[in-house]
């Protein structure tokens, strides 16, 4: 696809109270009473926790800090409360973010598997939030395609029913992790999720999180969606951001996607390039994604930067 990559926007290093001092990445952006609520991992001294950062163009940010903190030990977020996705329901704010009891030494502290989606809520974007352990929307189950990874992505309500699109993974008989997404539902978003038997695609994809679009000039939904690449002596990090569409959300051919962004189009990141997220402003839609300047192929570092693409948005040709 033809986009206008503009680089980095939002640095790491810079949040209040160490916060984001190795990195700041997975962001996602909603937009309230005109002003864009950015809510990002940062890796900070505790580790990997929700942040604030507020902005009114996407490219001016005002960092705000933590708002999450890790749980107590024995809780499901231990060890990361992050990569959260905010939904309001007309009276509230709902937070959906992954939780882990594992995670790598510090001071990197990087999450690891098996991740479950957990909640919290608010009356505001910017909080503050409280943590819902009485409710476990949905988690990793054995047997599953989502037994390894059940983390959360981003949710469309459509006739009643919210849809969320979540990161799910699972280790097959060769111990290679397959990873893809799924269809978890609800009407009611203060209570547990019904999880699709079935992925919208199958896990060969190699892809994982969401932000979708809508197009209301031609009806097609945009999934935005980070690519898995394997490398000979890189191994497996995240080397594109891959988009797929369809008109109707329940129905997805991974036949029909193209490349967003990698290495090849991108303005500063010419390494790993991290999850995505996407809002209309305007006649274009931006794109927020997480990397480093340069080949930098790890987890930590990252800042967050932005691109555009022109609207409407149509599916490339074939």
């Amino acid at each position: 696809m033809t986009i206008d990559d503009e680089g980095l926007v939002m640095p790491c290093g810079t949040g209040p109270d160490s916060c984001d001092t190795y990195g700041a990445r997975e962001a996602v952006v909603v937009e309230h009473e005109g002003v864009y609520y950015l809510h990002y991992d940062g890796a900070g001294k505790d580790g990997w926790l929700s942040c604030l950062a507020t902005s009114r163009d996407l490219r001016h940010w005002e960092k705000h800090g933590l708002q999450l903190t890790l749980g107590e030990a024995g809780r499901p977020d231990s060890k990361s409360a992050s990569s959260p996705w905010l939904v309001n329901d007309g009276a509230k704010w709902h937070m959906f973010y992954v939780g882990t009891q594992f995670c790598t030494p510090a001071p990197d502290c990087i999450p690891a598997t098996p991740y479950v989606t957990l909640t919290a809520e608010a009356d505001h974007p910017a909080g503050p939030w409280r943590k819902r352990y009485d409710i476990i929307p949905f988690t990793n189950e054995a047997g599953t395609y989502y037994s390894d990874t059940a983390s959360p992505g981003d949710v469309v309500e459509q006739d009643g029913e919210y849809k969320m699109f979540f990161g799910a993974a699972a280790f097959d008989k060769e111990g290679k992790l397959g990873r893809t997404v799924g269809i978890a539902r609800t009407r009611d978003l203060g209570s547990a999720w019904t999880v699709d038997p079935q992925p919208i695609f199958p896990p060969a994809e190699q892809c994982e999180n969401t932000s979708l679009y809508y197009e209301p000039d031609n009806g097609t939904w945009f999934l935005f969606t980070n690519h898995i690449g394997i490398h000979p002596d890189r191994g497996e990090y995240t080397d594109a951001v891959w988009v797929y569409w369809t008109k109707d959300l329940n129905r997805w051919d991974p036949q029909d996607k193209a490349i967003v962004i990698d290495c090849q189009n991108s303005k500063e990141v010419k390494g790993a390039i991290g999850m995505p997220s996407v809002i209309r402003v305007g006649d274009r839609l931006a794109m927020l994604y997480d990397g480093a300047t340069g080949e930098n192929y790890g987890h930590m570092g990252r800042g967050i930067n932005l691109a555009w693409l022109a609207l409407p948005l149509v599916p490339p040709a074939k």
